[in-house]
């Protein structure tokens, strides 16, 4: 697939739209107690677009380099479809912070060998659209916002994943997290040499989930402020009537 063809920016195309749909969709969810249909839906869609295509991977197409589930977005559609069956903090704080600071680089900067129509195509689009979509209509959309702690607990599983996916890259001689040397072509051109871009990018990811953080918090007070005013209005309203009636 050539980035930014047409194959490439259709999906961008769905993806914006996807985005306005997950925060109107949140916003009209959000007073709901528990998951709605529609969020179990979604997290029912997330493995049935992955999974298939890990088994076939596994059984006919193995390869240590690229077929085992190593890679975060590996763990952050496990991270989506947990958010959006339960919504436990955590599972959304991660899908939060590893959609929308990871997967979301495929989206933009996507790494597909295979084109329109070939199956494993819809397969890459569906699965990383769905995560961020999950991310945005979760915290933006249902103003599930992390908390200081969540954060913490989201800082330490990334980092206990990257220590032990660099201990079996360095055992099997893989690459897996780009943890070893850097994929060609990437964001991570921008830094320095290994070891010290893996440093780097820990420390931007941090700092810009920390951002995430604040932001979040800010648009759930700011959105749960206007809801306590529009309600407010509209007893006053009520009791005005009344009293002119």
């Amino acid at each position: 697939m050539d980035p930014y063809g047409t194959t490439h920016l259709v999906p961008l195309g769905v993806f914006v739209v996807g985005l306005v749909a997950a925060v109107l969709l949140g916003r009209r969810h959000a007073s709901d107690d528990g998951p709605t249909r529609f969020s179990r839906a979604c997290a029912l869609a997330i493995p049935a677009v992955t999974v298939p295509f890990q088994v076939v991977d596994l059984i006919w197409n193995y390869d240590v380099d690229v077929t085992l589930p190593l890679h975060l977005c590996d763990l952050a559609w496990i991270a989506a479809t947990w958010a959006l069956w339960t919504h436990r903090q955590l599972p959304v704080t991660l899908t939060y912070f590893w959609g929308l600071t990871l997967t979301i680089q495929g989206v933009l900067t996507p790494s597909l060998n295979e084109d329109l129509p070939h199956p494993r195509y819809f397969a890459f689009w569906a699965l990383h659209l769905l995560i961020v979509w999950a991310a945005v209509h979760l915290v933006v959309g249902l103003r599930k916002a992390p908390r200081w702690r969540d954060y913490r607990a989201a800082v330490v599983i990334t980092l206990t994943w990257a220590a032990a996916t660099y201990a079996f890259n360095v055992v099997a001689d893989t690459n897996y997290g780009y943890l070893v040397r850097k994929p060609g072509s990437s964001v991570l051109d921008l830094l320095g040499p290994w070891p010290w871009y893996v440093a780097e990018e820990i420390a931007v990811v941090l700092a810009v989930w920390a951002l995430m953080t604040l932001a979040a918090q800010w648009w759930r007070r700011r959105s749960g402020s206007h809801g306590v005013e529009a309600a407010v209005d509209v007893d006053d309203l009520a009791r005005g009537g009344g009293e002119q009636v």
